[in-house]
């Protein structure tokens, strides 16, 4: 009784060959395993490099607060304890201007984008009456009020932050009496007369930061205007920039939010966790990030190992030639390693390099091995262009995110139609039955 006819039987061949592609997936899902561990290795450098110069950096405010006294009576009318909680008051305008000053360092082969802000706060404040939150005025303890700055990370500091208020320039102080608004950053404490209509404000700030830079809205009517020489920014957070310019030099962004487009009011009693929510900012970006490309690339290892399986089976067909299965799992195998050398190779040159490298690579060993398998040169140029091919199609995919499901299903058709036609006389009966023993 025979067995299994592995050699001359086309539809035995094609169950081998699909068990091939599968086992084909481990490997590919342990190179992804390794792209995660590369980048994350890379997020420890990059945060340990952050961590000592500034991290991520949001600057809030100012905002006035003034404490006030909450008595508590019994029924006789008399004060039996007295407790202090805090009012808090927002700018009727507030404009920060300022520049950001980047650079790059490095912790091994890994980068991190830092840069030293440059920030003045100006603007107004109305005279905080106590009288529309329902506090008598004098429950109000206005010689103890004080101007806060919100700053995320106090280690970024560089410079002590100057504070004008009402023509007059005060020390900054660390730390904030109250945590009801900001968690961090520093304060002064101020002068205030029942009399005056407004107060003038302007804060000076320094500080070193790294990756993001970010601001909240706390005016009436806020207006941030940032310029730096980074070319790669992302505008994130809850608002976009009105008028933003992008070049060779450079960025500038321009911002302005109304009081009606965030969700808190100009003035409140205790605490309010909605202010941090309606930040808005920059990021520096690095050009390119090879982990997020190559991780992609991945996603098509599957497709990649089908097509060229493909290719060697139209051959087998057509040209009456035996490809062994351990012939399709060494070439499967060189189709899977060609993940390997693009992430090893971006962490060293730029993705585009490193994919020629190790595309012109692959494509190399691929056709070699075949001219051997399929002794001839001519069918061995025929997987080389097909294989090349594949790989141009996968970088023309990976440049074009907005049209890659597009170019991807075209090219997938395209393919299809091309199998069809080239196996349109092919008698499948016949090719999928064993042959006789001769």
């Amino acid at each position: 009784m025979r067995g299994l006819d592995i050699k001359h039987s086309a539809g035995i061949r094609l169950v081998v060959i699909a068990v091939i592609v599968m086992v084909l997936q481990i490997p590919a899902g342990l190179i992804r395993d390794l792209i995660r561990g590369r980048e994350a290795t890379r997020d420890g450098a990059v945060a340990e490099i952050s961590g000592k110069w500034g991290r991520a950096q949001t600057v809030a405010g100012p905002v006035l607060t003034v404490p006030y006294r909450i008595c508590e009576k019994n029924s006789k009318g008399k004060v039996i304890s007295t407790t202090i909680a805090y009012a808090h008051f927002l700018p009727d305008d507030l404009s920060i201007a300022g520049t950001m000053v980047p650079q790059v360092r490095y912790r091994g082969i890994y980068e991190a984008v830092l840069y030293n802000g440059k920030l003045r706060l100006e603007g107004t404040f109305p005279h905080p009456d106590g009288k529309e939150l329902g506090i008598a005025s004098g429950d109000m303890m206005y010689d103890k009020a004080f101007l806060s700055v919100g700053i995320s990370d106090m280690k970024g500091i560089k410079e002590s932050p100057r504070v004008h208020w009402n023509g007059e320039t005060l020390p900054a102080n660390p730390g904030i009496e109250s945590r009801d608004v900001l968690e961090s950053g520093v304060s002064a404490k101020v002068a205030l007369a029942e009399k005056t209509a407004g107060y003038p404000f302007a804060v000076d700030v320094d500080l070193n930061g790294s990756q993001q830079l970010s601001f909240l809205p706390l005016g009436k009517e806020t207006r941030v205007a940032l310029s730096s020489r980074w070319t790669s920014p992302s505008f994130q957070g809850e608002f976009l920039p009105e008028k933003r310019t992008i070049s060779k030099n450079g960025f500038s962004a321009e911002w302005k939010v109304l009081s009606l487009n965030r969700n808190y009011p100009q003035k409140w009693v205790g605490k309010n966790e909605h202010v941090s929510c309606s930040a808005f900012g920059v990021g520096l970006l690095l050009p390119l990030d090879g982990y997020l490309k190559t991780m992609r690339t991945t996603k098509y290892s599957l497709l990649f190992v089908v097509l060229t399986f493909a290719a060697f089976f139209v051959i087998e067909i057509l040209r009456r030639v035996s490809v062994h299965p351990i012939q399709y799992l060494l070439v499967g195998l060189a189709l899977v390693l060609f993940y390997t050398l693009l992430l090893s190779l971006t962490e060293h040159l730029r993705f585009h390099y490193s994919f020629l490298v190790a595309g012109a690579g692959i494509v190399g060993l691929v056709s070699a091995y075949s001219a051997s398998v399929l002794r001839s040169g001519r069918l061995a140029a025929v997987i080389g262009v097909v294989v090349s091919v594949l790989y141009g199609f996968l970088y023309v995919l990976l440049q074009c995110e907005d049209f890659a499901l597009l170019l991807g299903s075209v090219g997938l058709f395209a393919m299809l139609g091309l199998f069809m036609y080239l196996t349109r006389t092919v008698d499948w009966f016949t090719v999928l039955k064993p042959a006789a023993n001769e």
